[in-house]
């Protein structure tokens, strides 16, 4: 569906973005660390306060609407956590990709195009599907 480089040798890949009948949207992907380093996700998390315990994960991904002109944030439970990606040892090893997935309350029926973006990552332009 859509691939960002961020500058640290780290790639991201939206793979899928899926509407369900519950009103969420799943998108999901894998992350490249194609740098020689392990690549910490801790920037990922997001900023606000709740969202610290969630560690290194996709908890400060979000969702644009550029012509509905809004924003949506990954859903959390009750305890703050995030209905995402935590990353095991806080990143991805040198060489290393991983799988994740965030959820989000999913747009109006007629927005059929959002902008994904997390962290310092060029926002990836992402097709909306519905379930099946």
């Amino acid at each position: 569906m859509a691939e960002v480089q961020g500058g640290d040798g780290v790639s991201l890949t939206v793979t899928s973005a899926d509407r369900d009948e519950g009103g969420f949207l799943t998108v999901s992907g894998q992350i490249k660390n194609s740098g020689g380093e392990f690549w910490i996700a801790d920037n990922w998390r997001g900023d606000e306060r709740e969202l610290r315990k969630n560690g290194a994960s996709m908890a400060g991904a979000a969702l644009v609407d550029q012509e509905g002109k809004k924003k949506y944030l990954v859903l959390r439970d009750t305890e703050g956590r995030c209905l995402c990606t935590k990353f095991d040892g806080g990143g991805v090893k040198a060489g290393q990709t991983a799988d994740w997935y965030a959820q989000f309350p999913a747009p109006p029926a007629e927005t059929g195009k959002v902008d994904f973006q997390v962290g310092a990552m060029p926002p990836a332009s992402i097709e909306l599907s519905e379930s099946e």
